[in-house]
Formats: C-alpha cells, structure tokens, sequence
C-alpha cells in the first residue's frame, strides 16, 4: 500500500499557542484512519494544513506525495473532497440547485445529484431552500456536495455531529460503500464508537500531541487487563481473570449451571483515551 497521507514532525503555533506539536503519522491507500480527540486538540488544523488552507509552522505534510501547499491547485482540488464546519452553501437557493452548481463546476452529469442526495437520505427534500433547512440536514447537504464528485481522498471533520442516529447509520453504510470503491478517507471525531465502527486504524489527539496510533482491535487488546465478568443465576457479579484459579471457579460455576452470562471487560476506544491522557472527552 502507498502513503496518501504523511506527516513528519508536524508544528503549528498561532502566536504564543502551539496547535500542534512534533505530530508525525501517515495514512494508506484505501483506509478509513481516524484522528481522535476533544474539541481543542488539533483536529481541524490538522485538516486544514492537509488541504492547503492554513501553512504550518514547521515540519512536513505531504499528500499525494506532493507538498500539502500543492492541495489548492486544482487538478489536486478534485482529487479531494473536504466537509468541515464551512458550509460554501447558498441559503437562498434549493438543495438540487446547490448541488448543479458544484456539478457544472466538476463537470459532472446531472445523474450525480440523485447519487449525492441518496447518499443522505435527502432525495426527497431536493426542492427545500437551504435557509429553511435544520443543522442536521444542512450537514448533510455539504456532506453531499463533498463526495459528488467521488473524490479518491476525503476529509470529514465531525461527519455526523448534528445527525440523528437513523442518518448517522444511512451515512456510515454510504461511507463503508464510497471506501469499498476506492477513496481515502480521513476522518476527524471526539465520538469514539463512531470510531470503532469506521475506522481500520485510530491515532488519539490530545493537546496537540499524539498519544498513540493503531488499529482499534489491536489498541484494545493492548489496553486489556485479560479480565471479564461472570454474572451469575442469583444475580452476583465476579470479576476472572485468565489463571487456574479463576478457571475452577468458573468450571464449579458452570457445572451447577450458576451462570447467568459472561462478558470480556475490554476497554472502548474512550477507555483508552482517559487512560492515556487523564482526561475524559
């Protein structure tokens, strides 16, 4: 697999404030690599240093193993495809008629709206002025006119922020298809089950630094202190661990046909995060 994305040694100061510190990490062809953390971690500056609208401080940030200033020429513009918290949208106008906008732009065929809008859900709403539209579907509205043109890279910054779960699930199913076809994407979130369920590999973001990077599976078998849970018949709970001790309670358990169910004690992604950093998201 080739690198889309490498950072080496990635700084950027606002002032006094340092944004980023020493942040090194790559990205693969064809992952779906989740950056993680809190508001105020780093996040969005990481996205915009990647898409050419901030110039870091110093180190290096390459995308398509170009300098990440190159992202705003456009032969390297279509290449990509960013949502963050800038709308572009225009208020006054409709859903499709926002959308044929950015279609003539790409020179793309009509027949992209209807794919964007059933990527949604909104194929029904395509008539509804922007101005009129809840944060939920405005969200999606950008979110459409991001992938319209089946970027081989995105950024999604808080994809699903304003989503209600049922949308949430419609957009992870359209996510999972547009990766299976061929795009890249990285994305940003402080939602670690999100994260689980996207993402082939996470790095966690705290203060500018990261604390660790790897694939979700993996990072939680690390984490793992081996034990788990054994709810029994009358209601108890006991806490095993792997050892020959703890077998032979669970065994004696078992034969008398005491339990009730038991459940591994693996960590979540939040877990992991609070561990790491001694700070809940």
């Amino acid at each position: 697999m080739s690198k889309i994305i490498d950072v080496q040694n990635l700084q950027m100061k606002f002032g006094k404030e340092e944004a980023l510190k020493d942040v090194s990490f790559s990205v693969e062809k064809g992952e779906i690599f989740g950056f993680l953390g809190p508001s105020g971690s780093g996040k969005t500056t990481t996205i915009k240093i990647l898409t050419a609208q901030l110039t870091h401080s110093s180190g290096k940030a390459s995308v398509f193993q170009q300098n990440a200033a190159d992202m705003n020429q456009v032969k390297n513009k279509q290449k990509i495809g960013i949502l963050t918290d800038n709308s572009g949208l225009y208020g006054r106008l409709s859903i499709e008629e926002n959308l044929l906008l950015y279609c003539n732009l790409y020179g793309l065929p009509k027949s992209a709206i209807d794919e964007a809008l059933q990527f949604v859900n909104l194929q029904n709403e395509r008539k509804k002025k922007v101005n009129n539209l809840s944060k939920g579907m405005t969200q999606r509205v950008i979110l459409a006119r991001t992938i319209m043109h089946k970027p081989q890279l995105l950024f999604l910054d808080e994809p699903t922020s304003a989503l209600d779960p049922v949308n949430t699930q419609h957009i992870y199913k359209g996510l999972r298809k547009l990766n299976e076809l061929g795009t890249t994407i990285f994305l940003t979130t402080h939602d670690m089950s999100e994260a689980e369920t996207l993402c082939d590999r996470v790095a966690f973001l705290h203060k500018g630094e990261i604390q660790e990077i790897g694939d979700p599976a993996m990072l939680k078998k690390k984490y793992s202190d081996n034990s788990f849970t054994v709810e029994l018949t009358d209601g108890e709970k006991h806490v095993l661990l792997n050892g020959q001790e703890d077998a032979q309670r669970l065994f004696n358990w078992m034969s008398a046909q005491q339990v009730e169910r038991i459940n591994t004690n693996e960590p979540s992604l939040g877990d992991i995060f609070v561990q790491l950093t001694g700070s809940d998201l």
